[in-house]
């Protein structure tokens, strides 16, 4: 039998069989390197992470504004139900010691020819009834208590959960597709166990039908060549049945218009990664964890928030009028004025301090659960390690199996033409090498499907995945 090398990022790997057969004409084979970064490329709920990414990217990108100041240029037009006017007796009414004041220049109006008391009939526009403003304002925080800085923190930290849920469902899809991809080659191998196993029983029929035309053998034991080689036809279709289903499975995955034939075989490797590294892999560069650690300083600049709310706002102010309209009040009025305003909260009604505390009890509480949920991870990889092992150990140790059995069903058949063995014990035979033949696929199935479980939660399957490149060698 030939052997397969192929190389991952973990080590050599030891691949077995090879036999696979194609499912239909037209069907493009495809490595399970080529399949990764296929689904890499094209599947949607990838892309989906990342244009969640992006999202988190400009949100971060929007908070960097906040310590840029706010000019905004406004116009107005009011219509006001009278003029503002202000007469001569109320501005006199309005002065301290007017009295005395008019008493004053009675001799001085008088020797002009002015009445004093005329001058308590005349009035002054302070505005019209339309009015029409334009201007430009400004507002420059120069400090928030921590507001601002804290606000970018926690854009930074979504940015960072954004990218650790895409690494998560990243090796969500690179599980995945192991199950997929090599589900069909699994499939293909039961499929041709059980054209062995058919082709054996119908040379066994054959074999029987001649016997029994000879007078060599009973009836029965042709009847029972027969029933069982039926039985393994319908085995047969079956199990093309559940490859075709395996195939359309891998194909929605892949996106593929015409059949994708996987040419990497089922495998098998000569040693395990150290259970102690894997766990330190897990614990150290596992996403799920990583996503504590944003989620902690998310809320550590949420406490930061509720905390500045105690401190004063100060901002540089300013005003530049454009227009103004006519009237005495504009005349009056400065075209422009810059200041620095300060604000600080007495009472405040938002619940700060509530907010404040209820950030502290939601930090503790992240804490607790990154703390079992490394319990919870290494438990998960010793787990998946030791299933991995007893998946190789399960394989390895049908070998012996598998020889003796393909030497009994040789053994079974001689006796049998020399009507020292029974139909049945042929067909048992040939049952028992299929039986063997599907454990041992079906154990490096298992394998695979742990090992990338384990890849997934200790290795690294990011930028550059799981790759595996076939080399055939003896």
């Amino acid at each position: 039998m030939k052997r397969f090398i192929c190389r991952t990022t973990v080590g050599a790997l030891v691949c077995t069989l090879p036999l696979f057969l194609g499912t239909g004409a037209g069907a493009a084979e495809i490595s399970f390197t080529e399949a990764w970064q296929r689904v890499k490329a094209s599947n949607e709920l990838l892309q989906a992470e990342q244009a969640n990414i992006e999202r988190a990217e400009h949100e971060r990108s929007a908070n960097r504004d906040l310590y840029l100041p706010q000019l905004n240029l406004s116009a107005g037009y009011m219509y006001l139900d009278d003029s503002v006017e202000l007469s001569g007796s109320q501005i006199l009414d309005s002065i301290s010691g007017s009295e005395e004041l008019l008493d004053a220049l009675k001799p001085i109006l008088g020797s002009i020819g002015v009445d004093p008391t005329s001058l308590l009939g005349l009035s002054s526009t302070i505005s019209e009834r339309e009015v029409l403003i334009s201007g430009l304002s400004m507002l420059w925080p120069l400090y928030t208590g921590g507001r601002i800085t804290a606000a970018q923190d926690i854009a930074k930290a979504r940015v960072r959960e954004s990218e650790l849920q895409y690494q998560l469902k990243l090796r969500d899809r690179f599980e995945e597709l192991s199950k997929r991809y090599f589900g069909v080659v699994f499939a293909e191998q039961i499929v041709a166990t059980r054209l062995e196993v058919e082709a054996s029983l119908k040379k066994h029929l054959n074999h029987a039908t001649l016997l029994y035309k000879n007078g060599q053998v009973a009836e029965v034991e042709r009847m029972q060549a027969e029933a069982s080689y039926d039985r393994a036809r319908v085995n047969r279709l079956k199990a093309e049945a559940d490859r075709k289903i395996a195939s359309t499975a891998l194909n929605s995955m892949l996106a593929v218009e015409e059949p994708a034939q996987p040419a990497t075989p089922l495998f098998v490797r000569d040693d395990l990664p150290l259970l102690e590294s894997s766990i330190n892999g897990a614990l150290a560069g596992f996403p799920g964890l990583a996503i504590f650690d944003a989620k902690e300083e998310m809320v550590a600049g949420k406490a930061a928030v509720e905390k500045g709310k105690y401190f004063p706002e100060v901002a540089a102010v300013g005003n530049y009028s454009l227009h103004e309209g006519d009237g005495l009040a504009f005349e009056l009025t400065p075209d422009w004025f810059v200041g620095v305003s300060v604000s600080l909260p007495i009472i405040d009604r938002s619940g700060r301090g509530g907010h404040y505390r209820a950030a502290k009890s939601l930090e503790r509480r992240i804490d607790l659960l990154r703390s079992q949920a490394r319990k919870d991870i290494s438990l998960l990889v010793e787990k998946t390690w030791r299933e991995t092992s007893q998946a190789l150990a399960e394989y390895e140790g049908l070998e012996t199996s598998l020889k003796l059995a393909e030497e009994t069903v040789v053994l079974r058949n001689k006796a049998f033409q020399q009507g020292l063995a029974t139909s049945l014990d042929v067909i048992d035979a040939n049952l028992f090498v299929a039986s063997v033949k599907t454990q041992r696929s079906l154990a490096a199935y298992t394998y695979i499907k742990r090992l990338a479980r384990l890849l997934t939660l200790s290795g690294d399957v990011g930028d550059e995945g799981f790759d595996v490149q076939l080399i055939e060698g003896e």
